[in-house]
């Protein structure tokens, strides 16, 4: 292995280690097999020679074949039956030296130069002859021992779990425990931290309201006569700025030392972009009219999704407005976006039948068609308890269902 390589594969053999003077291309590697190997007809005295290599290379036992790691990527590689390996570990543990021992077995490898070649050649290593061969003059040391061996247990134990599962390799798409690489961009790595912190840290907390959009639809139509164009989404933010406004408790955020009120209130709008969701800042959205809020959204919109905002447009914000009713969906809930307190997620609106009362008393009622939105709080229980959310939600309905209220607050 030559000095500063990179990309090493996992159980490659990187150096040996010699007596000084030694040359490493002339030692011998001893062969690990679960027989002896030939000793010359002295005493059948000298068990003590033989006995330190019978304990540690025993077969692993069927059924409960243990590999290490280097082991299995070893084997994996070279395609050889972990079955047939001798364990040379402790409790019965195929380990790397098991792994290369039984490759030099296999291929008749008898020198650690050899063994080298083998391993770096890796796959192809497999199709090229062995080594030199031993020319089969006795009949007695065939390979055909084991030959008639029972079949190979079954890889996968009472427990379900297989015991050396095939290696997920990179780049094979639609090969079976394959996968492909996706590289991860800077706001991605970003985006999933903030998430992960976000729904590891906060206690999250969610409710729920219906909103009746009819006269926020009719006073659209009234404008759009007048040339001045908004959406939905514009009065929204301008009933969330008001309402925590009149409920400064809710404009707080969460620091180590505890909660922290905030002086102003700056409106994150949440927009998908190319590279991830980036929430842009709409700021002292309660002192800005709906007019003026459409252009400040409208500008930051287009300036997020060409990846221009500046760090102080989508950094600092007090609270988060995450609308999906453009997509059709009816309902969801947000994560939050710390260390703000609340995120309100936005529905798309649809038309109910309800029955309305009719006359002064109330005594009649007739059906008629109503424009509704369903809007889900999720709110930090360290900071907004299920009532104060209650509460909020309660006078945000009323600032969306008359909207000259948000004009008088």
């Amino acid at each position: 292995m030559e000095e500063g390589s990179k990309s090493v594969r996992l159980g490659t053999l990187i150096a040996v280690m010699v007596e000084e003077g030694e040359d490493w291309k002339q030692v011998e590697i001893p062969l690990v097999s679960s027989q002896p190997a030939p000793s010359p007809p002295s005493p059948a005295v000298a068990p003590p020679t033989a006995a330190p290599v019978a304990p540690p290379h025993r077969a692993a036992p069927a059924g409960s074949l243990r590999l290490s790691p280097a082991a299995r990527h070893i084997l994996d590689t070279h395609g050889l039956d972990p079955q047939l390996a001798t364990a040379t570990g402790p409790r019965g543990l195929i380990t790397k030296e098991s792994s290369v021992a039984f490759i030099i077995k296999e291929h008749n490898v008898l020198q650690i130069g050899d063994a080298l070649n083998l391993l770096k050649k890796g796959d192809a290593g497999l199709r090229v002859a062995p080594v030199s061969a031993p020319p089969p003059a006795a009949p007695a040391p065939t390979v055909s021992a084991p030959t008639p061996m029972a079949p190979a247990p079954s890889t996968t134990p009472a427990s379900g779990r297989p015991l050396y599962p095939p290696i997920s390799v990179p780049g094979k798409p639609g090969a079976p425990g394959t996968f492909t690489e996706i590289p991860a961009s800077n706001v991605r790595r970003v985006i999933a931290q903030r998430l992960t912190q976000s729904k590891t840290t906060i206690p999250h907390a969610y409710a729920s309201v219906d909103c009746d959009l009819g006269a926020v639809m009719q006073l659209r139509k009234e404008l759009a006569q007048e040339e001045i164009k908004v959406s939905v989404n514009d009065f929204i933010i301008k009933a969330a700025a008001v309402t925590l406004k009149e409920l400064p408790e809710v404009n707080v955020t969460w620091s180590g030392d505890g909660p922290q009120a905030l002086d102003s209130i700056h409106i994150s709008i949440a927009v998908a972009t190319d590279r991830g969701l980036i929430t842009p800042i709409i700021k002292d959205a309660a002192d800005k009219g709906v007019q003026e809020i459409a252009a400040n959204a409208k500008a930051l919109a287009q300036k997020a999704r060409a990846g221009k905002l500046l760090p102080e447009e989508y950094q600092g914000g007090s609270f988060s407005v995450s609308n999906l009713g453009m997509f059709g969906i009816s309902g969801f809930s947000a994560v939050i976006n710390p260390p703000q307190s609340c995120i309100l997620a936005v529905g798309r609106s649809r038309d109910e039948l309800m029955l309305t009362p009719e006359g002064q008393d109330s005594s009649a009622s007739s059906l008629c068609t109503r424009q509704l939105m369903t809007v889900t709080l999720s709110s930090d229980g360290r900071l907004v308890d299920d009532e104060l959310a209650s509460r909020f939600l309660d006078k945000f309905r009323a600032n969306l269902e008359k909207p000259q209220r948000m004009a008088l607050a």
